[in-house]
């Protein structure tokens, strides 16, 4: 099997790579301090969700709502789990699999080049994999808190933030779910050389800041927070999720 040769440009693509897809989570916690992200004020809606859901008799409708968060969940992990298997065939097939995958790029790839391509792809897909399965794990604690959630009105206050820590991380690791398929777009491009993987990075970035600040969607949550906050002022609800 021949060594992998880095060159200098499948370097810096990589540490650019790692830099955005690793230091995403603490750019969105600086955006937050300023106009604020779509995950961020989703974390007071969620507050206000928790709130209501303490004064009502018959919570059916939140546990409905908690069932379909589960269901998404739960797809999302065997889609990944289908990605992977389908990466890991090829990553294992031998060298006939790996030389079909190698005439993706135009020039000559060492063939242990090409696993590492793969490698991180796998990496990107299992790294979501996990998010899912820790957001269904937190999702079903959700659903024992609802069903537990008291009568009397002088503890419902504090059950609802609680309530809301539990909920918000479940929601925010199924969100570093579905970004991690993104992400393995982005390390997918690599296929097609280290200008691939640099502009793909930069693109899945780059989108998933815009989404998270200036799409039609950020834009309606965030108009939603300042409503909710006219009333309310939920400690915490700047921290990004």
């Amino acid at each position: 099997m021949e060594t992998a040769v880095f060159s200098r440009a499948d370097i810096l693509a990589l540490l650019l790579f790692f830099a955005c897809w690793l230091g995403y989570d603490a750019a969105l916690r600086l955006l937050a301090r300023g106009p604020g992200t779509l995950n961020a004020d989703m974390m007071v809606v969620r507050d206000a969700w928790m709130r209501a859901m303490t004064t009502r008799e018959v919570r059916i409708v939140d546990s409905q709502l908690m069932g379909h968060s589960i269901n998404s969940a739960s797809f999302f992990a065997s889609a990944n789990l289908l990605l992977i298997a389908a990466v890991a065939g090829v990553l294992f097939g031998g060298e006939a699999a790996l030389r079909g995958v190698a005439e993706v790029s135009r020039d000559e790839v060492p063939l242990g080049l090409i696993e590492a391509k793969l490698g991180l792809v796998t990496l990107c897909l299992a790294r979501g994999l996990l998010d899912f399965i820790w957001s269904i794990r937190q999702l079903n604690y959700s659903l024992a808190v609802i069903g537990g959630a008291p009568d009397d009105g002088e503890e419902r206050a504090r059950y609802a933030r609680a309530a809301s820590d539990l909920l918000n991380p479940a929601l925010a690791s199924f969100s570093q779910g579905v970004r991690g398929y993104y992400f393995a777009l982005a390390a997918g491009a690599w296929m097609i050389g280290p200008w691939g993987l640099a502009v793909g990075t930069a693109g899945v970035t780059g989108l998933l800041v815009w989404r998270q600040s200036r799409s039609a969607a950020a834009r309606a949550i965030r108009r939603l927070r300042g409503e909710i906050e006219g009333d309310h002022d939920p400690s915490g609800s700047g921290n990004a999720v």
